[in-house]
Order: C-alpha cells, then sequence, then structure tokens
C-alpha cells in the first residue's frame, strides 16, 4: 500500500497528535481577533474613525516581535510537567486574565467593580496613557482597552511561540502537513468563535459579556495542555541562555539562500493580510449587519477554510512544497481580488457567499503549505526561537503595513485598495519561482521533494 494512500492519509488526520494540533490551533486563533477586528466593530460603535480603527492593527506588535523572547522559552522549564507544557499553561492562564480585563476596559463599565477593583483600573489607565494613549496613538477613552488589548496579544503571541514549537517537536516531518492543515482547521474555529459568534453575541449581551465568554472557551487550552504529552526530541536543548539566543541565528543564517527566504516569508501573505485588516469595515460600510457578518461571512468562511486547511495538508504530501505555495498564491491574490469586485454591485448576501468562501478556501490552503514549509526549515534544538523568527517575519505586515490601511482605504476608495492588495501578491510569487529554478526552495525541503 502507498504510504500516502487515501486510506493512510485518513488514519493520519485522526491520530492523537493531529487532535492535540487542532485543539491547540483553536486556542491559538481564538485570542487574535479579539484584538483586531472585533476590537474594531467595538470601537467603531463607540463613534473611533477609520484612521483609529486602522491603528489597531499595532496590537499585532507582540506577534512580530516574539522572536526576542523565544529562546527564553527554548532554554528553560518553568514546572515539572515539561518544557513545552509549562510555558503553555502559564501563558493560557495570562491570556484568560488579560481577556477579563479588556472586558472592564474603558470601552465597558467597570461600575460593577469593588472599589479595590477600581482603584486598580486607575492605575492601569494612567499606566496605559504613558505607553500608548495621547494624540498620537489613541485618544484617552481607548486607554484602557489599548493596554487589555496589548496584554492580551503579548501572551497570546508567547502561547503562538510554544504552539508551534510543540507542533515541530510531536510530528514528524511528512505529518507536519497534514498537521498544520489541521492545526489552520482549529485555528480558524477559534477565529469564527471569537468574530463570527462574537458579533452576533455583541448584538444581544454587549461586548463586555462577550469578551467573559471568550475568557471562558480558552480553559480549552488548559485541558489540552494538562492531558497532552511533552514531546519527545532526541536533539540537545540549550544550555545557556547566549546558546539560545546566538546558536538558532548562527545556524539559520549560514545556510544556502537563507536570506531570499526570509524575504518570501515577508512578502508571500502580505496582500492577503493588509485586505484582512479592513474587511469588517468593509463589511459594515456597504451596509451589511453585524449579525450578517457573524452568521453568513463567518460562518460560510469557516466552513471554506477548514476544507482548505485539509486539502492543503493533502496536496503537501501529494505535490510537494513547491507546488502548493505557488498555486495557493496564485488564489489568495484572485480571491482579494474579488473584494474589488464586491464593491462595485449593490450589496447582497449571495455575492458576498461567493467572493467570502473563495477566500477562505484559498486562504486555509496556502496557510497550511505556508506553515509546514515553515517548520520544516526549523532545527529541532532550536524550535520555538527559529520558528518564532519566520512567523514574526510573517506577522510583520498583519502589524506595520496593515496599520495604515485605514487611511489608504480612505483615500483610495474600496475598490483601488483591494486591487492594490491583489497586486501586491506577485512579487512573493516571482521571488518563489527564482528560487525554484535556483534550487533554493529551501535546504531541507530541496532534499525531501
Amino acid at each position: 500500500m502507498s504510504r500516502f494512500s487515501a486510506v493512510n492519509i485518513a488514519r493520519l488526520f485522526v491520530s492523537g497528535r493531529m487532535i492535540v494540533a487542532t485543539l491547540m490551533g483553536f486556542v491559538s486563533g481564538l485570542p487574535l481577533l479579539l484584538t483586531g477586528s472585533v476590537l474594531q466593530a467595538w470601537m467603531k460603535d463607540s463613534g473611533a474613525g477609520l484612521g483609529t480603527i486602522g491603528l489597531v492593527a499595532l496590537f499585532g506588535l507582540p506577534y512580530t516581535l516574539k522572536f526576542l523572547w523565544a529562546p527564553f522559552l527554548d532554554r528553560y522549564q518553568i514546572l515539572r510537567i515539561g518544557r513545552r507544557r509549562g510555558w503553555l499553561l502559564l501563558t493560557q492562564l495570562a491570556i484568560i486574565g488579560s481577556l477579563v480585563f479588556l472586558a472592564f476596559s474603558q470601552l465597558g463599565s467597570v461600575t460593577w467593580l469593588t472599589p479595590y477593583a477600581q482603584h486598580v483600573m486607575v492605575v492601569y489607565t494612567k499606566i496605559a496613557r504613558i505607553f500608548i494613549s495621547g494624540e498620537y496613538i489613541f485618544p484617552d477613552v481607548y486607554a484602557v482597552a489599548g493596554l487589555a488589548a496589548l496584554l492580551v496579544a503579548f501572551f497570546s503571541a508567547s502561547q503562538d511561540i510554544v504552539i508551534d514549537a510543540y507542533r515541530r517537536e510531536s510530528l514528524a516531518d511528512d505529518e507536519l502537513g497534514s498537521g498544520s492543515g489541521l492545526y489552520v482547521s482549529g485555528y480558524r474555529v477559534g477565529l469564527l468563535l471569537a468574530s463570527g459568534a462574537g458579533l452576533i453575541l455583541a448584538d444581544f449581551i454587549g461586548f463586555e459579556q462577550m469578551y467573559l465568554l471568550m475568557a471562558a472557551f480558552m480553559l480549552v487550552g488548559l485541558l489540552t495542555t494538562l492531558f497532552a504529552p511533552e514531546p519527545k526530541i532526541k536533539s540537545d536543548i540549550p544550555l545557556t541562555i547566549k546558546s539560545a539566543v546566538v546558536e538558532p541565528f548562527k545556524e539559520y543564517f549560514l545556510r544556502p539562500f537563507a536570506t531570499p527566504i526570509l524575504l518570501f516569508i515577508l512578502l508571500y501573505k502580505v496582500g492577503d493580510t493588509m485586505a484582512a485588516n479592513m474587511t469588517i469595515p468593509f463589511y459594515l460600510d456597504m451596509g451589511y449587519s453585524k449579525t450578517e457578518i457573524g452568521s453568513i461571512v463567518k460562518l460560510l468562511g469557516f466552513l471554506s477554510t477548514i476544507i482548505g486547511g485539509v486539502v492543503g495538508g493533502i496536496v503537501w504530501l501529494k505535490v510537494g512544497v513547491y507546488r502548493g505555495l505557488l498555486v495557493f498564491g496564485v488564489g489568495q491574490g484572485l480571491s482579494t481580488a474579488g473584494f474589488a469586485a464586491l464593491s462595485q454591485f449593490e450589496p447582497t448576501l449571495t455575492g458576498l457567499a461567493m467572493v467570502v468562501a473563495f477566500e477562505n478556501l484559498t486562504a486555509g490552503m496556502g496557510t497550511a503549505v505556508f506553515l509546514a514549509y515553515m517548520a520544516i526549515l526549523t532545527d529541532k534544538r532550536f524550535t520555538a526561537t527559529q520558528y518564532a523568527l519566520l512567523t514574526s517575519l510573517m506577522g510583520i505586515p498583519r502589524v506595520f503595513i496593515a496599520a495604515p490601511t485605514g487611511f489608504m482605504a480612505t483615500s483610495m476608495g474600496w475598490f483601488s485598495f483591494f486591487m492594490m492588495c491583489a497586486l501586491i501578491a506577485i512579487p512573493g510569487l516571482l521571488l518563489l519561482r527564482w528560487m525554484h529554478k535556483h534550487d533554493g526552495v529551501s535546504e531541507s525541503v530541496a532534499k525531501k521533494y
């Protein structure tokens, strides 16, 4: 029987390791949009302008800088349950606490807090105004919410460091495509729960109570962490903080094509990310209600991404990394152009459903292969640090390049904005073809495919 027969692929997808990858994807995706598009919707309800809403992307800064503290997570073990599981437990508890804090922010009501808690809120407000408030970033009314969102993002990024390392260390190389596909599927379930169900709930119970409910759903991560096994690796882990900081970067940058690979990772999803940062304001501006966005856009997007993630994992096994990245990269560009076309017609749920389904299908397939590609580049001695470096580059567009998208959409109009986002995909695809032509998609991937 072929190693990659339908039966073997089916068995792989239902293994215990794949279930853990799916659940960890869920708790990784859940916090992201709670400090992104959901917070944007809350701010829009509170009267914020598009420019200020677009700057919410800056709360993604920890996802871009996470490689700075990833070496400490590679080097140290804080609890007896294991190096990876110990850090997971700590970061998940911190995410829960930060989401509760966000629910009590200045965007919501603090009158029902105890006097001591209200005093703590005053202290946090002063700290927030020192670092992230004022006329250059956000008005004072968003100071506490900004600090809370930044804490959620920091601990969520830290959790992602450990989850990525756990997935790489617990799966074999030929399982990474399937594991990444299911991770993406679980990730999108988390995104759907936060943004789709979250927006629907916000219409009925308000944003404050919705954020508290999302904090409760993070208990799924705690249970997964407690019952999942600690990954066993054969390579020696760093014994000093110097080796944890220096050796991962030294090992990577001595490889052939190290710099072009980093540039490709930076460019591959830049247009897709810029467009995604403004989809919620786009839907609202087109006249769709939050309930329609939550029930139709998010639900259909979720189903499409689940299919895309599974298909992407199978494609990794069948056709290899280069063709998967190329085909799905082209699909991502075309799907972004679909939003430009949508802006030229009267809003209909049918047209919206078609565009959203195609966009999420291509995004799911592309992300599954992209994550597997980055995972296989890492040395298992420095998994957390090297994967954090690669995914930090992947996250740069979400923070710095996506931050001014609100101003760009305002000045350019929706059609020109989304067309620009679609065309930005071209340089990354050209670089991918160049690397493939010179046998440099990656040193390790070239040996396996």
